[in-house]
């Protein structure tokens, strides 16, 4: 399947291109341009899971691995679109463009970040490493999503971020235990569980920080502690990758 996939990312690359290009052209080549890869990231998509399936049933952290690269990859296809959107018909020094070239970076550095995963599944002796690498990259761009000025849709409860922590801790477990063992499938495993520890613990954060009791006091300090919780965390998981 790798043939196919490599051939469909990189027609994705183009559309990404056509994408951008877009944001200063008619509309009709703009609807042309987000239809196209839209189409593209389907079938992306639909060839990573064959990739993935490929791998059989006996390894299905690998198989996670490959399907976190593919869903990353849409979900900055959808920040794209979205920016391009915003960008639309603006001029070149809007900030609303510097928006749409971060979000095309941020593409471009997920579809790369697939290509490397798809390339280490079959080298058994670098999985491992490859996926630590992916989720590092992973977790560094939901802190900027989380950094950001944006309001979350909803809010949730204090007692809601508190039960987030926990699976902060169990990943930590896991982290050190693969730095201990530095098997591949332990360093996947950690990988795994990392990336949804942090991204749940950082939803739930947020979230909770723009609860209605909350205090303008309080939310800094609670986004604060969110960012110096994930900025640890990474610096945990870079440890285990040197180790």
């Amino acid at each position: 399947c790798r043939e196919n996939i490599l051939k469909t990312a990189k027609a994705l690359v183009e559309d990404t291109k056509l994408l951008v290009s877009g944001a200063a052209s008619s509309q009709d080549k703009l609807a042309q341009a987000a239809q196209s890869s839209a189409n593209t990231i389907t079938q992306l998509a639909e060839v990573v899971k064959l990739g993935a399936a490929s791998l059989g049933s006996d390894d299905p952290e690998t198989q996670v691995v490959l399907i976190n690269a593919i869903k990353d990859v849409a979900k900055a296809l959808s920040d794209l679109i979205g920016a391009t959107k915003g960008a639309a018909s603006k001029p070149a020094d809007d900030p609303s463009m510097y928006q749409l070239k971060g979000a095309a970076k941020v593409m471009v550095t997920n579809v790369t970040s697939l290509l490397k995963t798809v390339k280490a599944v079959e080298d058994e002796a670098t999985r491992g490493t490859r996926a630590l690498e992916a989720t590092i990259e992973y977790i560094k761009q939901e802190l900027t999503v989380f950094q950001s000025s944006e309001v979350p849709e909803k809010a949730s409860s204090p007692e809601e971020s508190i039960r987030m922590t926990k699976g902060i801790t169990m990943a930590t477990a896991k982290a050190v235990a693969a730095g201990n063992s530095c098997r591949q499938e332990d360093v996947i495993a950690t990988a795994n569980l990392s990336r949804k520890a942090v991204a749940d613990m950082l939803t739930a954060c947020k979230q909770a920080s723009y609860h209605p009791d909350v205090s303008e006091e309080v939310r800094e300090r609670a986004l604060r502690f969110g960012t110096e919780c994930t900025l640890g965390y990474l610096e945990l998981l870079e440890h285990v990758l040197l180790v």
